[in-house]
């Protein structure tokens, strides 16, 4: 089972602090996504620490092994970027075609990319005898039509990809909407990789559903489901567990979090503004009401924070 990468989220101190709760449950992360930047096609020591922060090897003791994430287009930085995690170690790198942000998009990067099978060919030629490393994609089923995916996927078979995970939505649908599961049963059989499937897995018997409908699907990656459902993984992996978490577990697991938030962050004004983000999704967990969760966001003082949330916890 694999991580998604999540901006924000899914960093190197929740990997760290997800492992020491659930060891072994979630196999492998990808990492959120490093942005390729122009001044990186320089030296290697021209990388930024701030740019490797997430993904650099101290960071990351005691967390599940790691494949770094890059977002981005340019030949040169893409290359230089995957240098520099050679030398932290790596084996593989993921490259971002899936992400929907608008922004992101709007500059041909993540799902902006989709529609431009001649622009990743020309990426892919580039980089794949450059890095010497194994190389993994992420996409969706297009940015604005399913066709896109189709006139990729001939592309994405002439390299020797290590993975190509899908999230069987388009990019203009961000994350709302239903999983076009139907398409992806079409594209599945058309790729000569290994395919990963990511996309609205919340519970146990949802991943099986995913599993007996397509066993062809080499691994399922989650994501959000393990911010509402830190037990997610092992209910995946226990059909007889599957239920919505195990209350002490999950306590345990929030408890932890918040401990590891205050060891992480130097200012008070940093630890609220994190602690809130999860808050947001993991209060779902807990059997809480939405009124109780939004009261402690209403909250202006991390005292008064930690306070509210310890209660809940009881």
């Amino acid at each position: 089972m694999i991580l998604a990468p999540m901006q924000g989220l899914t960093e190197a101190m929740f990997r760290r602090v997800y492992e020491r709760c659930f060891p072994g449950a979630i196999s492998l992360a990808v990492s959120p996504f490093l942005s390729l930047t122009h001044n990186l096609s320089s030296a290697r020591s021209g990388i930024s620490r701030e740019v490797l922060e997430d993904i650099l090897p101290e960071a990351n003791r005691g967390a599940m092994p790691v494949v770094p994430q890059i977002l981005g287009k340019e030949p040169d930085e893409f290359i230089a970027l995957c240098a520099a995690l050679a030398d932290l170690g790596y084996g593989e790198v993921n490259w971002n075609m899936g992400c929907p942000v608008r922004k992101v998009v709007g500059k041909r990067r993540g799902s902006g990319l989709l529609p431009h099978p001649d622009l990743v060919r020309s990426v892919l030629d580039a980089v794949v005898p450059a890095i010497g490393m194994r190389l993994s994609v992420k996409v969706r089923l297009g940015l604005k039509s399913t066709d896109e995916l189709f006139a990729l996927i001939p592309v994405l078979n002439d390299y020797p990809l290590a993975s190509v995970s899908i999230h069987p939505r388009l990019g203009r649908q961000q994350y709302t909407g239903q999983v076009d599961l139907e398409t992806f049963g079409q594209a599945l059989p058309l790729i000569k990789h290994p395919v990963i499937y990511n996309g609205d897995i919340v519970t146990g018997e949802g991943a099986r559903r995913i599993r007996e409908r397509f066993p062809q699907v080499a691994d399922i990656m989650v994501g959000r489901g393990v911010l509402y459902n830190p037990t997610l993984p092992l209910d995946i992996l226990q059909p007889s567990r599957d239920r919505a978490g195990d209350p002490q577990q999950v306590r345990h697991f929030i408890r932890s979090l918040i401990q590891e938030i205050r060891s992480t962050f130097p200012t008070e004004q940093a630890q609220l503004r994190k602690t809130k983000e999860y808050w947001c999704l993991l209060w779902k967990s807990l059997p809480i009401t939405e009124l109780q969760a939004r009261e402690v966001l209403r909250q202006e003082k991390l005292t008064d924070v930690d306070n509210l949330i310890a209660r809940l916890l009881q």
